[in-house]
Order: C-alpha cells, then sequence, then structure tokens
C-alpha cells in the first residue's frame, strides 16, 4: 500500500497550490479520502474529505471557500486545489485513506508533503 503525496512548496500569501495524493496497492474507488495538516506545534487537523464516489465533501471552516477537494478513481489520485493561501496553511499535509478491505478495516497514511505560505 502506497499513499504519496505531491505538490507542496513555497507559496506567497494569496497564492495557489494543488497537492496530489496518488494511491496504489488497495481499492481506491472505495476508500474515503482525507486531507489532514499539521503544523509545528499544533494538533492535527482534519482538513478535507471526500467519499468514495466523489459526491459528497466536507471542508474545515478554517479553509472553507478557498480549498477543494477532489478525485479521479480512474488514477487512483486525490486532489487538493488550496487558493488564497494564507500563512497559517503553512503545515504538513497528509493524504489519508479509509475505509474496508473485506472485513478489514483500513487507515493508511502518506508521507506528508510541506506547504510553507510566506513573503
Amino acid at each position: 500500500v502506497q499513499l504519496v503525496e505531491s505538490g507542496g512548496g513555497l507559496v506567497q500569501p494569496g497564492g495557489s497550490l494543488r497537492l496530489s495524493c496518488a494511491a496504489s496497492g488497495f481499492t481506491f474507488s472505495s476508500a474515503l479520502m482525507i486531507w489532514h495538516r499539521q503544523a509545528p506545534g499544533k494538533e492535527r487537523e482534519q482538513v478535507a474529505r471526500i467519499n468514495s464516489v466523489g459526491s459528497s465533501t466536507y471542508y474545515a471552516d478554517s479553509v472553507k471557500g478557498r480549498f477543494t477537494i477532489s478525485r479521479d478513481n480512474a488514477k487512483n489520485t486525490v486532489y487538493l486545489q488550496m487558493n488564497s493561501l494564507k500563512p497559517d496553511d503553512t503545515a504538513v499535509y497528509y493524504c489519508n485513506a479509509r475505509g474496508w478491505a473485506g472485513y478489514q478495516p483500513m487507515n493508511y497514511w502518506g508521507q506528508g508533503t510541506q506547504v510553507i505560505v510566506s513573503s
């Protein structure tokens, strides 16, 4: 099982980034996909999630209206489009897959990608 995030980097306030998370080794199309973030010295925060077919999404209040989560089940990839970035968005962003593999619960995590919002 692998979840590989990419797309992080340094961006100025007001800028945009698009994170990607490529999945392999499990049935991606049946998984709830979640983006989390953790800033230094802070608790991990669930940023956004999307159901298996992409018909339902959730956003934390802190990112609502600025971030968009989407998925492409044909490419086994989930995305996080981040617009109007603020310094408070600086964090390591993690991709997380949850669901069931047969009768076994699954809870897979990526290694994270760093996002720094600074002028």
